[in-house]
Parts: C-alpha cells; sequence; structure tokens
C-alpha cells in the first residue's frame, strides 16, 4: 500500500488485523530502529480510515531486554495502557510471523499478559485483577446514567441502559466526572440479554465508537457478575456490534477473556 502523503519517504513493514472486528495496524519493529518513539502524526496517518490504512489503533511490536513488548496507541496518537482485542491480535502475529509458539508471555503498560490458544481460531488473554471503584455518573446529551468505575488496565465507566440505541450516535465522547477520570475513560452502554449474557457499544478515549473493546467487556463482565452475586468462575457471554467475546473471572480473582485474532493484510507503506 503506497500513500500520497509521507512521513520522510521511507517503506516500512505493517500488517492490518481484527478481534471482533476491533482493527489495528500491526508494526514490526523488534529492535526499535525503524519508527523511534512513534510520532502522534504517524499513527493518525495510519489509522486514517480514508487516507491511510485505517484502525481504531497502532500496536507496535519492540523487543526490550528480549522480552516482546506491546506499544498500543489509539487512532488519535495517544498511548494507551492495555488493549485487550489488541493483545489478541499481536499474539497472532508473534505466533505466524515470529515464530513465538503459545502460550506466551507479552509485556504491556499494564504489567506482563499470558496469553494462549483456545481452539478453533480463538485466543485466550489472562487480563489480571479488575478493580471496582465505586459509581460514578455519565451522560449523552440531556440523558444521564449511574455507571460502574472498573479499572482492567484502562478506566472504564459501564453503564446499564434500557436500550442500546439510547446512547444515540456517539459521534462525540460521552461526558463523564474529569474527577474521577482525569486520564478519560472508556464508556460502556450495557443491555442484559439473559443470564450471564450481555451486549454492549463502547466509545473508547483516543478511538471514538469502536465495533469492540476488549478491556471494555472484560469490565462490563465484572459489574454485571457483582450485582448477580454469580460464582466466581461463571462465563459471560458479552454480544459486541463485531461479535462476541467470552469473559470469566474466575475463582483466582483473575478475568480471562477468550475472543477471535485474525489477521488480514500485510505490506509495505510509507505513512
Amino acid at each position: 500500500m503506497r500513500a500520497a502523503a509521507t512521513l520522510g519517504g521511507v517503506s516500512y513493514r505493517f500488517l492490518k488485523g481484527h478481534g471482533t472486528e476491533n482493527d489495528f495496524v500491526v508494526l514490526p519493529d523488534a529492535d526499535g530502529t525503524v519508527h523511534g518513539d512513534l510520532p502522534a502524526e504517524r499513527v493518525r496517518a495510519l489509522c486514517d480510515r480514508r487516507a491511510g490504512i485505517g484502525g481504531d489503533g497502532v500496536l507496535r511490536a519492540v523487543r526490550r531486554d528480549g522480552r516482546w513488548f506491546m506499544d498500543y496507541r489509539n487512532a488519535d496518537g495517544s498511548v494507551s495502557e492495555m488493549c485487550g482485542n489488541g493483545i489478541r491480535v499481536f499474539a497472532r502475529y508473534l505466533h505466524d510471523h515470529e515464530g513465538v509458539p503459545f502460550p506466551m508471555e507479552v509485556d504491556t503498560r499494564d504489567g506482563t499478559k499470558t496469553v494462549a490458544e483456545a481452539g478453533s481460531g480463538q485466543v485466550s488473554v489472562d487480563m489480571g485483577v479488575p478493580e471496582l471503584r465505586g459509581t460514578t455518573v455519565v451522560s449523552v446529551g440531556d440523558h444521564t446514567w449511574p455507571a460502574t468505575h472498573v479499572s482492567t488496565g484502562n478506566p472504564h465507566a459501564v453503564a446499564l441502559v434500557d436500550d442500546l440505541d439510547d446512547a444515540g450516535p456517539l459521534t462525540s465522547p460521552p461526558a463523564y466526572d474529569a474527577e474521577v477520570y482525569p486520564d478519560g475513560v472508556n464508556v460502556e452502554f450495557v443491555v442484559l440479554r439473559g443470564e450471564h449474557h450481555v451486549a454492549m457499544r463502547v466509545h473508547e478515549r483516543g478511538s471514538g465508537e469502536t465495533r469492540s473493546c476488549g478491556t471494555g467487556a472484560c469490565a462490563v463482565a465484572v459489574a454485571p457478575a457483582v450485582a448477580d452475586e454469580a460464582p466466581r468462575g461463571t462465563p459471560y457471554r458479552v454480544d459486541v456490534p463485531g461479535g462476541t467475546l467470552t469473559i470469566c473471572w474466575d475463582e483466582d480473582g483473575r478475568v480471562r477473556m477468550t475472543g477471535p485474532a485474525v489477521l488480514v493484510a500485510e505490506g509495505t507503506t510509507d505513512l
């Protein structure tokens, strides 16, 4: 893929992948010499869906002290602590193109995550121990909802709604309490579909409304699991616009997320 506008005119390799249609540009950069500190304008150019490759974010694959590190950036170029769908795509890249066997460990800004195969193209990730931090509120236009503040590597506000359309088009970020979320927040709107079954929409900080959010799906499963008093180890089905994720809050207190990870393209660009 060649671009009309360039940053330096130097071509480099990229891959494109998605997890439940939450899509990413993967940048191989094992020794850290290709992209340096990955300028925000390069991320924005790559993620542009009209003039670039298109994506909800960029996953730079770099090695640090012999370990693979997922350097994740939101579509606007901002740095994010963690990306649940992204780490599955990242692991698929490491397995298919770098020869890293499953199970594998991947370093992130939210610590080291263990990733394993789960059969039928599915990948499972140990997302760590979630933190429930009380309640807050979120608003869209004239509508305000109570929300549960959950941290699953990224901050989330989980709001139960009567209908997913209640949130409107989500063309701009929902209003939230900046004192609770000084670094911004991912906002999930959730409806109950059945026992241990929910559906959600999400507005991600730095990316807008996306087809899926892995850390958000984890937060969305944790909040009703507490309300339901569900036994630990109960799997929750979380439907997102791009597919389905399975979330299990295990007896050891750790959340495990399982879902697809697909690489769909590979090429070079000079964006």
